[in-house]
């Protein structure tokens, strides 16, 4: 049994074909990819692959807290396979989006120092390096 499917089988997800391979992708891909990105890139492995089975597989995997939705693009919906805590930034330029690692959320914010934070969501915008220049 690969990982990847032991990994769905230990947040109680069926392992499909389809919902490993799209697990698969995006612990290998830190695009923060949309739901077309990810139709783009799997339809030539797996021609019977639909948006819909993409968009459903995503909702079970955010329900289950194994992927992130992420806001940060206005026009489109992003995801994220990375769900330990972290930020995100986006260039207004190139449109990339970048992960950025956040401090312990308690020396960011001293104010929640009495509350169990099990999630947070911070979203910057900005110009990358690359664009600066």
């Amino acid at each position: 049994m690969n990982s990847v499917q032991q990994y769905l089988i230990e947040n109680g997800i069926s392992p499909t074909i389809q919902r490993i391979v799209i697990m698969d992708y995006l612990l290998t891909h830190q695009t923060h990819p949309t739901v077309n990105d990810i139709y783009a890139d799997l339809l030539p492995q797996i021609p019977t692959l639909s948006k819909t089975t993409i968009h459903n597989t995503l909702k079970l995997f955010v329900e289950r807290k194994i992927v992130r939705h992420i806001d940060i693009d206005e026009r489109n919906a992003r995801f994220d396979g990375m769900i330990d805590m972290h930020a995100h930034f986006r260039c207004k330029k190139c449109g990339c989006i970048l992960d950025v690692p956040l401090p312990d959320i308690k020396h960011l914010f001293p104010s929640v120092r009495d509350f169990l934070v099990e999630e947070a969501y911070v979203n910057l915008k900005g110009y990358c390096k690359d664009c600066i220049s």
